[in-house]
């Protein structure tokens, strides 16, 4: 038996005036999604359990299987993983952002989607004037970077109050800095880093290419090394992991899960999505599990950008699931499972916590003949997880 979970990051939405008070899932074009609905069932689940923070590496983890409010730390350990570093029992990991700054407005929480090799000299830089042998700056993919504090070098780390960068888009700095024990250390961090970065020759041509700048690093994310029991062990198959996000690769390291690298694979609007289901297809001759992950819709989302959110459901309709479909529809043995992880509404340009939608097709699965994949559609169905941790356990032994 094979079994597919195929995550469209941030894919759920709210209705939008501009598209006759309908989301982008009801206008997309997307007949492989509609397949599963009309053939398969459609089901509602909550990723983030109550007075948890709607981050993905929260909702990933109830999508995997595991409860987070046991086993969730955060989400710098988690990167750390996938970039290979490891952590001893007293080290915090800090996701490390670059960002763009403007006077005491953060306008950009991805740097314009700096580019990694730029992004490594940047990196380099903070490291050198801001790193010692306690705090250690590691270079990650894009935008997405690291930050270490070995050994207890200081308490209380993982009880400040930071905030996600893309949940302040257009808001102050100076209100939105971390608070609370421990973040006079990680301010000054902060401030210092925008002194370097600000003058680096990156920064320089990128501001002559009328590109935004990656003039300040923000951190956020904090924890220390998770203790979770690997994949095989809870559900008896092994598996593998595709993404371009650090975090759901570092995730899946934890896991035991093997991490799949596909060329050309961005975790942006052009991520290479046909190679990312060849890839799942190729892992499945020797595995019995695989958990597909493309980050575009989140992305359109943060960017408030409707056109490229529709466009990236439409591609990972016809390029991700469409390349599987046309492989396995017509087999015995598979299941497949279709989900966000959570809404990244346009709107509102962040993540929710609300309820999100999940088709499901294969063995045993009998068809329910929903009319199409989407929040309104699925809301006929009686089939609901609060604990969203739960499906993963319905959708491979079939109980509830």
């Amino acid at each position: 038996m094979k079994y597919i979970v195929l995550v469209a990051d941030g894919m759920a939405d709210y209705p939008i005036k501009e598209l006759g008070e309908r989301t982008p899932l009801e206008v997309a074009r997307k007949p492989n999604m509609d397949f599963i609905a009309k053939t398969g069932t459609l089901g509602r689940l909550r990723t983030i359990p109550k007075n948890m923070s709607p981050a993905s590496d929260v909702a990933n983890i109830s999508i995997l299987g595991y409860d987070p409010k046991e086993f969730y730390t955060g989400r710098g350990p988690l990167e750390a993983a996938n970039l290979g570093v490891r952590l001893d029992d007293d080290d915090v990991a800090f996701r490390c952002n670059l960002i763009t700054a403007s006077g005491d407005e953060l306008i950009d929480y991805s740097a314009g989607h700096i580019s990694s090799n730029e992004a490594a000299l940047l990196i380099k830089s903070i490291e050198q004037k801001l790193g010692s042998e306690e705090i250690k700056f590691y270079s990650g993919v894009g935008y997405r970077h690291l930050m270490l504090v070995k050994k207890g070098a200081l308490k209380n780390l993982t009880e400040a109050e930071c905030v996600p960068p893309h949940d302040i888009i257009g808001g102050s700095i100076l209100k939105n800095l971390p608070k609370g024990r421990s973040a006079d250390f990680l301010i000054k961090l902060m401030q210092e880093s925008r002194k370097i970065l600000e003058s680096h020759e990156v920064n320089t041509v990128r501001v002559d290419l009328k590109e935004n700048p990656a003039n300040m690093i923000w951190l956020w994310g904090q924890g220390k090394k998770p203790n979770m029991p690997s994949f095989k062990d809870k559900y008896g198959l092994s598996g593998s992991v595709i993404s371009a996000v650090d975090l759901i690769k570092g995730l899946g390291k934890y896991l035991g899960l093997d991490v799949i690298k596909v060329a050309g694979a961005t975790g942006y609007y052009d991520t290479n999505y046909k190679g990312k289901a060849r890839a799942a297809l190729k892992a499945l001759e020797e595995k019995d599990f695989v958990f597909l992950h493309v980050e575009a819709p989140d992305e359109a989302g943060h960017n408030g950008d409707l056109r490229e959110k529709i466009a990236a459901i439409e591609r990972i309709d016809q390029l991700v699931l469409g390349t599987i479909l046309d492989a396995y529809k017509r087999k015995r043995n598979f299941r497949i499972l279709v989900l966000p992880d959570h809404a990244t509404p346009i709107a509102l340009r962040t993540h929710v916590a609300d309820e999100v939608c999940f088709g499901m097709f294969g063995k045993d699965i009998m068809g329910k003949g929903f009319l199409n994949y989407s929040e309104k559609e699925a809301k006929k169905s009686e089939l609901y997880f609060e604990k969203g941790h739960e499906l993963m356990g319905y959708f491979i032994r079939g109980i509830k």
